[in-house]
């Protein structure tokens, strides 16, 4: 048995299971086009067992979605605490990201796009991560490494541009996809606060 989100009963090993095969199916497919029965016959389960997991097609997507970035998270900040140095720190942090997104196909980004519950679940983690920087920046800043800089200002510039390369706006403005795109964002990052 595995522990969920707070607040939620345990899950048996194969609900774990199903939960890691829906975050990989929807990451390379989407999630809007399926029904449950698709789903239950892409992985070889029935709808009851899915209904086990959640109570709708819509909260199933959810839970999928908060796996994912819960998941994410984990990782991003386990690859970030490997850092001593607040530029490689930052560097590791916004690299991480790019890693932990890799899988997510445009597929998916659109329908977090169209789903609001599943875009709020993005964009508050958006906004998290962005924190996380401003504060990554905010130690540097303490250590002598960065330059002063306003955090607040750096934190917003960051989630907007994170939120758009969620969205996919800056694929289509810039051809990056969101990996390089994120590598790019550290690199500016960390030339503009570089002493």
């Amino acid at each position: 048995m595995t522990t969920t989100e707070r607040g939620e009963r345990r899950l048996t090993a194969r609900q774990a299971q199903l939960l890691d095969q829906l975050e990989e199916l929807f990451l390379a497919e989407g999630f809007a086009g399926f029904t449950l029965e698709d789903l239950a016959v892409r992985l070889h389960c029935s709808k009851t067992t899915l209904y086990a997991l959640a109570g709708s097609k819509e909260q199933l997507a959810v839970r999928v979605v908060r796996h994912f970035f819960r998941r994410a998270t984990a990782a991003v900040e386990a690859r970030t605490a490997t850092e001593d140095d607040p530029a490689r720190r930052v560097t590791a942090y916004l690299e991480a990201v790019a890693r932990a997104l890799t899988p997510a196909s445009r597929a998916f980004h659109r329908d977090l796009e169209t789903f609001p519950p599943g875009r709020a679940v993005y964009e508050h983690n958006t906004a998290v991560a962005a924190q996380r920087v401003s504060a990554l920046i905010a130690d540097g800043v303490a250590a002598g490494r960065f330059r002063e800089v306003h955090p607040g200002l750096v934190a917003d510039t960051v989630t907007t541009l994170m939120l758009r390369i969620g969205r996919g706006d800056t694929a289509r403005a810039t051809g990056l996809d969101d990996a390089a795109a994120y590598r790019e964002l550290a690199a500016l990052l960390l030339h503009g606060i570089s002493r």
